[in-house]
């Protein structure tokens, strides 16, 4: 039998969706904590964001990044009380998409999974005003190589910002500039292209004026040698002390997520199972085309964890 190695990732922006978190906190003393906890440290009810919406409030991105987390952070604060996790070895690894990096944080034991939901918080804020002042766009595109994207992008100015799966990419850029790419890729025989529902042109220079205020708020916290290393965005590679982690958040900010390639590093380290925690199933789909051998798990609410086997 083959031995099973573990990772655990955790999903980005957009998984957000009003209710979340509500039977976690009703059934796991651990996940009510947390959601208490990151209500008495924001100063405001995520918890009542979370469970009551209004979605318009939910999915602005001042609010959905600190959101995901706690929902992220609370439904493995659950799996872990209810003894399920232990059906498993303990991760080799983990690793988030994106704003997903930041519940990877807490999992990792880089930061208290508080420090972590705040920090997801100032970050949102931040990329927040970044957009207000220059307004972007994102776009998935769908059935066209990475090369004949990567043209497209550098003759119409914007970027591959998500390096999802085979034949996925995000494009992400200044709103004209997405709009060009997007049209050039259709006519250059992409299946789909289909625009994100987003303010701004995440994980692009565009970002850059976020860079400052988040750099200060990552020199101003403590943050521990990991004790599972966490597969970083930007290079796809496994980092661990508080220095590689602080750099990499920083470079993630205006850099491309490279998802692809820190799943496929991960499998060629040996993991054959992972398990996706937070809301939605986004990454489990993007990791069954990556490679349909790995087994994977999802855990996001109540009945995930009390249905969970292996």
């Amino acid at each position: 039998m083959t031995e099973i190695k573990t990772a655990y990732v955790f999903p980005g922006q957009g998984a957000q969706f009003v209710g979340m978190g509500r039977d976690l906190y009703s059934e796991f003393h651990s996940a009510r904590e947390l959601f208490d906890l990151a209500d008495k440290a924001l100063g405001f009810s995520l918890s009542k964001l979370c469970f009551e919406g209004p979605e318009e409030d939910l999915k602005d991105t001042r609010h959905s990044q600190s959101a995901i987390v706690c929902h992220s952070l609370s439904a493995l604060s659950a799996f872990i009380e209810s003894g399920k996790s232990k059906l498993l070895p303990e991760p080799s690894f983990v690793a988030g998409h994106s704003l997903g990096e930041y519940s990877a944080l807490g999992a990792s034991g880089i930061l208290p999974y508080v420090q972590a939901i705040l920090l997801a918080r100032k970050r949102g804020e931040l990329m927040a005003e970044a957009a207000a002042k220059t307004p972007g766009a994102m776009a998935a595109v769908i059935g066209i190589s990475q090369e004949i994207l990567s043209d497209i992008c550098l003759k119409t100015g914007c970027y591959i910002a998500n390096f999802n799966s085979p034949g996925q990419l995000v494009i992400s850029g200044l709103k004209e500039a997405v709009d060009q790419a997007s049209a050039q890729a259709t006519a250059s025989g992409a299946m789909k292209v289909v625009t994100l529902q987003v303010s701004g042109g995440f994980h692009t220079p565009l970002m850059s004026p976020a860079s400052t205020g988040l750099k200060e708020m990552l020199n101003s916290m403590d943050f521990k040698t990991a004790r599972i290393p966490l597969v970083a965005n930007t290079s796809a590679c496994p980092v661990s002390t508080p220095q590689d982690v602080k750099a990499e958040l920083y470079c993630q900010l205006t850099g491309g997520v490279q998802w692809q390639k820190s799943i496929e590093n991960m499998i060629a380290s040996g993991v054959n199972t992972f398990v996706e925690i937070g809301p939605g199933k986004v990454l489990a789909g993007l990791i069954k085309r990556i490679n349909r051998s790995v087994s994977i798990y999802n855990i996001n609410d109540a009945a995930s964890i009390q249905n969970f086997s292996v």
